[in-house]
C-alpha cells in the first residue's frame, strides 16, 4: 500500500483544567490513505472532534504528531476544506456569494471569470441553481447543507473534514445528503474524515471506520467495510450489513456504558 496522506502517530491531548489536566485523546495512531473515506464513531464527547480538529489545524497535540505527507500539521490549510454540523454558511451572503467566498482569498482566489464558472458548476452539481440570489435563512436545512458541501468543495481541497455534517437533518433529508455525498465524491475524488454518531452512516458511506473508546479517545477497533463504491440504499438490507451493524453498536453501547460509569464516579466523588 503507499504511503499515508495522514497519519495520526501517537497522539495525546490535554486541556488545564481547575481540577488538573483533562486527557481528551491518549496514544492514538492510525492512517488514512489517498481517496479513502474514514469514518470516526464513538460516544458523544469522547473526543472525535479533537482528533479532526488536530487535523484541520485548529488545535495542536500536547504529545504525538499529525502530520499531512509527512509533515507535521502546523495550522489551517487550503488542501483542507472543514464542514461542520451547524452549517457553515455565512447569513449575509447570496448562495452564489457564499459558494465563491473562499475564491476570493488569497490562498484559493481565481480569476473572476474562472469563479464564475466554479460557483455555476456546484449552483448545478447541488439542486441550487433555482436559489443562486437567495439568502441562507430563506433555505431548508438541508439546502444549507447542500451549500456548505457546494463552498467547501468549490476552493477544490484535497481533503475534506466533515463534523456531524447531517446530524441535525430529518431521517430523509440525511439519506438524500448522504447519496448526495457518495456522488459528488465518485465524480471528483477526495480523502474524508467523517465525524459520525450514526453506525449506519458509517457503514454506508466509509471504507473503514475508527471506533474510539470513552474518553480519553483510545483507538478500540478499525474496521474495514466490505462493500465496493459506487454504492445505493440496497446494502442497508444486506445480511453482511446488518452483522457489521450489529457488530460496531456493540462496541459503541460498551463504550457509552464505559462513559456513564465514568460520569457516575465523578458525581460520587463530589
Amino acid at each position: 500500500m503507499s504511503e499515508p496522506r495522514i497519519r495520526f502517530e501517537r497522539v495525546s491531548l490535554e486541556f488545564p483544567t481547575a481540577a488538573g489536566p483533562l486527557r481528551v485523546v491518549d496514544d492514538v495512531s492510525y492512517d488514512i490513505h489517498e481517496g479513502e473515506f474514514v469514518a470516526v464513531i464513538g460516544p458523544s464527547g469522547c473526543g472525535k472532534t479533537t482528533m479532526m480538529n488536530m487535523l484541520a489545524g485548529f488545535q495542536r497535540p500536547t504529545s504525538g504528531r499529525v502530520l499531512l505527507d509527512g509533515r507535521e500539521v502546523a495550522g489551517p490549510g487550503s488542501d483542507r476544506g472543514v464542514m461542520f454540523q451547524e452549517y457553515g454558511v455565512f447569513p449575509w451572503l447570496t448562495v452564489r456569494e457564499n459558494i465563491a467566498f473562499g475564491l476570493t482569498l488569497k490562498a484559493n482566489r481565481v480569476p473572476a471569470g474562472e469563479r464564475e464558472a466554479i460557483v455555476e458548476r456546484y449552483l448545478g452539481l447541488m439542486g441550487l441553481a433555482g436559489f443562486a440570489d437567495a439568502y441562507p435563512k430563506h433555505l431548508s436545512g438541508g439546502m444549507r447543507q447542500r451549500l456548505a458541501l457546494a463552498r467547501a468543495y468549490a476552493v477544490k481541497p484535497q481533503f475534506l473534514l466533515m463534523d456531524e455534517p447531517f446530524g441535525a437533518l430529518d431521517a430523509q433529508t440525511r439519506s438524500n445528503m448522504q447519496n448526495l455525498l457518495l456522488e459528488i465524491l465518485a465524480a471528483e475524488r477526495k480523502t474524508v474524515m467523517l465525524i459520525t454518531h450514526s453506525v449506519e452512516e458509517a457503514i454506508y458511506l466509509a471504507s473503514r471506520i475508527v471506533i474510539v473508546t470513552a474518553r480519553p479517545a483510545r483507538v478500540r477497533e478499525i474496521v474495514a467495510v466490505p462493500f465496493a463504491y459506487p454504492r445505493d440504499e440496497a446494502i442497508h438490507e444486506a445480511r453482511e450489513f446488518g452483522e457489521l451493524r450489529s457488530h460496531i453498536r456493540d462496541l459503541v453501547m460498551d463504550e457509552y456504558r464505559a462513559q456513564q460509569g465514568q460520569a457516575r464516579a465523578v458525581a460520587f466523588s463530589e
